[in-house]
Order: structure tokens, then sequence, then C-alpha cells
């Protein structure tokens, strides 16, 4: 914000040189009258002209007049072509030419207004990009929606179609049917409840149910349920959680949700036979959950992509019977972790993969 003194100096500085510019069009309008005057007198006397010196002062004002104004007009040339300047750049910007930049040709208030015309269409410019990103995710969450859900409502009509016409040979595949009729509708039900959860965790609207938690007991409690389902997948858990109570302000639904996306991207994307590393670490000020596991390395442009929302690695163990998602997992867990004034971040490192969700005592 510029001070209001600096404003009325700036001020000042065009009003002075505008100033300074009549005063050295009358003095050069003055002399050259005087000038005249003497030229005419002196003719006049020497001719013995006295009509010339009789006419002379009808015209002597005109004469100043004409030579006061050519002055000043010639002196303030550069004001008025740098006013055309900047009028001829906001008729440009004004036709939507938003790349064209108005040239900073002076120090003054003309400058300072080609700056700010600049640092107008400069931010009206971020401001149509920004929009025209945010009509391009909309169109790509929506192109994300219909293809996550079509896929399992796809099976599930397949399935219900089967067993209307009794395509089944025995009770064992009418059996089969149903379960994976289950799968996918339960599959379907967790997109949904992904995609739920996302918009009302980036809505102005979501609040935090604050409570003291002991983040070791919260973290033990998950990875408990999480175990049968990681050696179900041929995936061992390593845990380092303190003994002693880690106690912080959370909202424990909400980061049991988070640890849980977290702990799914890693069993998804571990090698068989693999393992996932949890460690628990506080201090007075922080306490993190690092979860770390090994998988097939990505790219810099993967890892820069990885908490986008709907956006999925190609490779996963999805063949092994663990449903993928809708791509939001990660993009929860960090807006969990924003929410609460915390982080989760990716150090990758190789085939190496830590995920740390960072959160203040």
């Amino acid at each position: 914000m510029i001070k209001p003194i600096e404003k009325s100096k700036r001020k000042k500085k065009i009003q002075l040189n505008i100033l300074i510019r009549m005063i050295l069009s009358l003095i050069i309008a003055v002399a050259m009258n005087n000038t005249l005057i003497h030229f005419v007198f002196k003719v006049g006397n020497g001719m013995e002209a006295e009509w010339l010196v009789n006419i002379f002062p009808y015209f002597i004002t005109p004469f100043f007049t004409v030579i006061f104004i050519s002055t000043f007009l010639l002196l303030t040339k550069r004001i008025v072509e740098d006013l055309k300047i900047l009028e001829r750049g906001l008729q440009l910007i004004t036709e939507g030419d938003l790349n064209y930049r108005v040239p900073v040709n002076r120090q003054d208030e003309l400058g300072r207004v080609a700056v700010n015309i600049n640092l107008m269409t400069e931010r009206l410019q971020q401001q149509i990009e920004k929009e025209r990103e945010v009509e391009q995710s909309k169109m790509e969450m929506i192109t994300g929606i219909s293809h996550d859900l079509r896929t399992p409502l796809t099976s599930i009509i397949g399935y219900i179609e089967l067993l209307r016409t009794e395509s089944y040979q025995d009770k064992e595949e009418y059996n089969r049917f149903v379960q994976n009729t289950y799968n996918k509708a339960f599959h379907l039900k967790k997109l949904l409840d992904d995609l739920f959860e996302y918009t009302r965790l980036t809505s102005v609207d979501s609040q935090l149910n604050l409570k003291r938690v002991d983040l070791a007991q919260l973290l033990n409690q998950l990875l408990f349920e999480f175990e049968p389902l990681a050696e179900e997948n041929k995936v061992y858990l390593i845990k380092d959680i303190p003994v002693n109570p880690v106690v912080t302000f959370i909202d424990s639904e909400k980061i049991a949700r988070a640890i849980d996306n977290l702990l799914m991207n890693a069993l998804k994307y571990s090698y068989t036979q693999g393992s996932i590393h949890v460690r628990l670490i506080a201090d007075a000020d922080y306490s993190m959950i690092e979860i770390e596991n090994k998988g097939t390395p990505l790219s810099e442009e993967q890892v820069d992509r990885l908490f986008e929302r709907f956006y999925k690695v190609d490779y996963s163990r999805k063949s092994e019977g663990i449903q993928t998602g809708a791509g939001l997992g990660l993009s929860i867990a960090r807006n969990i972790a924003e929410l609460h004034r915390g982080a989760v971040t990716l150090r990758h490192i190789r085939d190496v993969f830590t995920f740390q969700l960072r959160l203040p005592m």
C-alpha cells in the first residue's frame, strides 16, 4: 500500500514538470517579444517608418500568445506522446489483447499509471487463466466421475442380468455371481463416499470436531483393523509406535480417514511379499505419522501429480483383489491434514515411498 504522503509527492512531481515548462515557455515568449519590440523600434526609427511603430502594438499580444503556446506545446510534447501511448495501450487491452504491456518510460505519475495498467492487465490475465483451469478441472472431474462410476455399475448390471435370466450352471456359480455383485456394489458405494467426502472437505463450510485424542492409541487401533487385509495380500506391517500416549487436538474421525487412505495407497502399490513400515514421531510442536513402502518407482511427473484429484498411477496391485478407487484418497488425506493446519508430503527415493502426515500438537 502506498502512503498518502508519498502519493502527494508523486502528484507534485508531474505538476512541477508542467509548471517548469510553463515558466520556460513564458520566459522564452517574453524574451522573443522584447527582442522583436527592440528590433521594430530600431528599424522604424532608422528608416523613419512611423507607420510601423504605430501599428506594431496591435501585433505584440498575438505574437506573444503564439510564441508562448508554440513553446509550451513543444516542451510538453513528450508528456503528450506518453499520454497517447497510454491511450493506445488501454485501447488494445480493452479489445482483448491481454499480452500487451504499456511501455514504462517515465518515473512520475504517468509512469506509475503505466505500471498499474500493466499490473491490472497481468492480474486480469491470471484470473482468466485461473477460471479456465477451474472450468477444465470441472470437466475432468465430471469425466473422472462418469468413468469411475460406470465401470462397477456396468458389472453390476451384467451380473444381475445373468441372475435374472438364470444363466448359471449350479448353486456355486450362483453364489459367485451374487458375491461379485455385492463386491461391485460395495465398491460403487466407496467411490460415492470418497466423492462425497472430497466435496465436503473442499467446501467453505467444512468444520472439525476437535477433541483431545491419543494419536498412538488411534494409530494402533487402525493398524489392528488393517493388518488382516495386509496379510491377505502378503504384505507385512512393521510398527514403530511409542508406548507413551501422544495426545493432540484432532478430529479423530477425519484423521482416521486420512491414515486409512495412506495405508490403502501403500498396500495397493507395494511389492508382493513386501512390507509397510508405520512410524509415529512426536515432539513438543508436531506429531508425524510416516507410512513407508517399496514399490515400482515413479517418474517426476507422476510424483508431482500424485495428490491431484482423480489422478491414478497406471500400475498397482489391483489384479490381486484390491479394488481401484476414484483417485481421491491422497487428495482427501491432504485436505484433512490442511484443515488441521498440518500437511501430507511424499519423500520418494528410487523405489521407497514415505508419506508423512504432519499434525500440530
